[in-house]
């Protein structure tokens, strides 16, 4: 019995060269994927791990932790959209053998990330009790959340220079050093945490400061891990030094062409998630803080589609750089699959497990009571998120990032917010409204990808 079926994958579309055996194209997939998956895995538990020490302070310091991060997330967009290009441009410079080329993209994405990086990060400080207010902070929750809102936004630079040069690694392939420099980093904050939120071993108890300070440390100990990564001159990403910190005009247009469209839809996605966000935080803190302890197992679910996306864009990306347009199919579809296996771990999981893991954060009966509600949408949803999640990553990797934000904002700003308002408000649907419309959001997401890559339209992008 075959794994898999290359004929089937292809379809109409002629091979244009030798087609490798099915077990060698999986353990290509699988190397280059088992580092992403097991990345944005760690990275997953570790923000879980540092909710569930968050939550001992009780529900308000979980929402108010909660309130900060779409306002954090839109605020670094660029910052993502900068990301998929790097990675793309460079996964597709891999296939040319263009090393030249590849790190001249690192260098102008450097220079763009640190200025535009000063610039959010000076705004946010000065007016983040505006921000958080916008952001549907309740005044039991408000103070918290700018203290810690401030504190993360003043060190963002550590985690902006750690993504782009982690993005870059990716592209290139190396994604074991993305995997080590994130993992470092989180295990640091973790650590941290379990220092300065309750005060223990002598270190003094700070609560919600302490998760923030804690956080500040670990990125700061990850970007330097990050920067040590692209020091070396044997690697293929290899950073040159200040002396070569000069705009090339020709990479900033290949920069901007993915660049553009990944911010608009980067900036679409983190507005839907915010303004959905303060539609559940007007329900009041209690179901807020639901709401965000459902959202740790949905990162979690996201952190496998997240892997194979990140994989499928260095192994489309270098497959069209090779001009091996049925290379790039078959291995989207063998992240596709992968995809499946680990949304159904991950439904078995919260169907069985449900009410003991949402226990973790919290044993209060007004948060219990939506414990298997939420879990049993989770064992859904999952589905539909990893296998959208990694549709995408195929189209950005091939270029097709015009696509992919249309159908976020179509999605995610219209959709979700509009359907999670008209639930929770006018049809007084509660918890069960604001994790249906999240359900329809990403249905409709899976669809809209799915179909264009079935496609095969994005395969023939030039960058």
């Amino acid at each position: 019995m075959q794994l898999i079926n290359t004929e089937k994958i292809l379809n109409n579309i002629k091979p244009l060269g030798e087609i490798p055996p099915p077990k060698h194209l999986i353990k290509t997939t699988i190397q280059m994927a088992w580092p992403t998956i097991l990345e944005s895995f760690l990275i997953s538990s570790v923000i879980m791990v540092n909710m569930m020490m968050v939550s001992t302070l009780g529900a308000n310091a979980v929402a108010a932790v909660g309130l900060v991060s779409q306002p954090r997330l839109l605020a670094i967009s660029f910052i993502f959209s900068l990301n998929i290009a790097v990675s793309a441009i460079v996964a597709r410079k891999r296939g040319q053998n263009d090393r030249d080329g590849a790190n001249k993209i690192l260098v102008q994405a450097m220079i763009i990330s640190i200025v535009l990086t000063v610039i959010m990060s000076v705004i946010c400080v000065k007016y983040a009790d505006a921000i958080m207010r916008f952001a549907g902070s309740e005044p039991e929750t408000h103070a918290d959340s700018v203290l810690f809102f401030k504190i993360v936004m003043g060190g963002i630079i550590f985690t902006t220079v750690t993504m782009v040069n982690n993005a870059a690694q990716r592209g290139a392939g190396n994604t074991k050093i993305s995997m080590k420099t994130n993992m470092t980093a989180n295990l640091i904050a973790v650590v941290c945490n379990y220092l300065l939120i309750n005060g223990n071993l002598g270190f003094p108890a700070m609560g919600i400061k302490g998760a923030a300070i804690s956080t500040l440390i670990g990125t700061g100990a990850g970007c330097l891990m990050s920067i040590y990564s692209v020091s070396h001159k044997d690697q293929f990403v290899y950073f040159q030094g200040i002396k070569f910190f000069k705009l090339d005009t020709e990479s900033v247009k290949s920069i901007t062409k993915i660049g553009a469209p990944s911010l608009v839809e980067q900036f679409m996605l983190r507005a839907g998630f915010l303004a959905y966000a303060i539609i559940v935080a007007h329900l009041g803190t209690t179901t807020f803080a639901t709401y965000q302890i459902g959202m740790q197992f949905l990162i979690l679910s996201f952190s496998f589609g997240d892997g194979l996306s990140n994989a499928s864009i260095a192994l489309v990306g270098r497959s069209l750089g090779e001009e091996r347009q049925d290379l790039a199919k078959i291995y989207g579809s063998i992240c596709q699959r992968m995809g499946i296996i680990c949304s159904s771990l991950c439904a078995l999981t919260f169907i069985v497990l449900g009410r003991e893991l949402f226990m973790l954060y919290s044993r209060e009966p007004d948060i219990l009571q939506y414990a298997m509600t939420t879990m049993l949408f989770m064992s859904f949803i999952t589905y539909m998120q990893i296998s959208q999640v990694i549709f995408s990553g195929c189209l950005r990797g091939a270029g097709d990032v015009v696509f992919v934000a249309y159908a976020s904002f179509i999605t995610v700003t219209v959709i979700r917010p509009l359907a999670g308002w008209i639930l929770c408000y006018p049809l007084h649907m509660g918890m069960f409204g604001v994790w249906l419309a999240v359900s329809i959001d990403q249905t409709m997401r899976l669809v809209m990808t799915s179909l264009r890559f079935r496609s095969g339209k994005w395969m023939y992008h030039k960058i």
